[in-house]
C-alpha cells in the first residue's frame, strides 16, 4: 500500500541523533554549511531512511529533493525549516531492487548545496549471518577439577590467616594457587 507523500514523509522536531539514522549536521563549520554522515549511508528494501538533521548555529532553511529516487521511494521534494534538531524519515519501497540514489540537500534558499548517494540494499546484506560458537570452557564431567579444589583448599588457608597471622598459612595459600594454575596451564590438550 503507498501512502501519499505527506504521510509517508514524516517530519517530527525535537528527535535528535539519539534513534537509528544518519545524522547531518547543518551550521557546524560555518554559516549555511551541511556536514553530510562520514559513511555511506545504506537502507534495506522495505524500510525508511531517518535522517537527523542537527543544527548548531542560526536556524536555518533547508531544501531536501531527489530526482532519481522514483524507483526507490515516492519522495521527491521536502522544505524544511530547522530551528535545533528535526528528523526527515524516507520510506522505501518493499518491491525495488536494489540500486542507488542521490539525495540532494540545500541550505540558505541555494547557498550550499550538498549531494549525499543512498545505497539501497537487500535486507540480508545488513544482518550478518552468526555461526554457532562452541564454549570456550571444557564441560565438567562429574568430579570436580583440581583447580577448584585448590582454590578452595587456598581461600580457606588464606581466611585462616587474616584470622591467626600465620604467615605460613597465606604462603600456602598463595603456592596452592600457582600448583592449580600451572596443573591446569599444562594439562590443556
Amino acid at each position: 500500500m503507498n501512502l501519499p507523500l505527506p504521510v509517508s514523509a514524516l517530519i517530527s522536531s525535537g528527535a535528535g541523533g539519539s534513534g537509528p539514522g544518519y545524522d547531518i549536521h547543518l551550521n557546524r563549520s560555518g554559516i549555511n554549511s551541511i556536514d553530510p554522515p562520514d559513511e555511506e549511508i545504506m537502507v534495506e528494501i522495505g524500510s525508511s531512511l531517518p535522517l537527523h538533521f542537527l543544527n548548531r548555529g542560526a536556524p536555518i532553511h533547508i531544501t531536501a529533493s531527489s530526482s532519481n529516487a522514483s524507483m526507490y521511494t515516492d519522495f521527491f521534494h521536502e522544505n524544511m525549516y530547522v530551528v535545533d534538531e528535526s528528523v526527515l524519515t524516507i520510506p522505501i519501497h518493499k518491491d525495488c531492487r536494489e540500486g542507488f540514489f542521490d539525495l540532494d540537500i540545500i541550505a540558505g534558499y541555494g547557498a550550499v548545496k550538498t549531494s549525499v548517494r543512498v545505497h539501497i540494499i537487500p535486507i540480508q546484506r545488513l544482518r550478518p549471518v552468526v555461526q554457532e560458537e562452541f564454549p570456550l570452557q571444557p564441560v565438567a564431567k562429574g568430579r570436580p577439577h583440581l583447580l577448584m579444589i585448590l582454590m578452595g583448599i587456598s581461600l580457606i588457608l588464606y581466611s585462616s590467616w587474616l584470622y591467626t597471622s600465620m604467615e605460613f598459612l597465606n604462603i600456602a595459600a598463595f603456592l596452592l594457587l600457582i600448583v592449580g594454575a600451572l596443573y591446569t596451564w599444562y594439562r590443556q590438550d
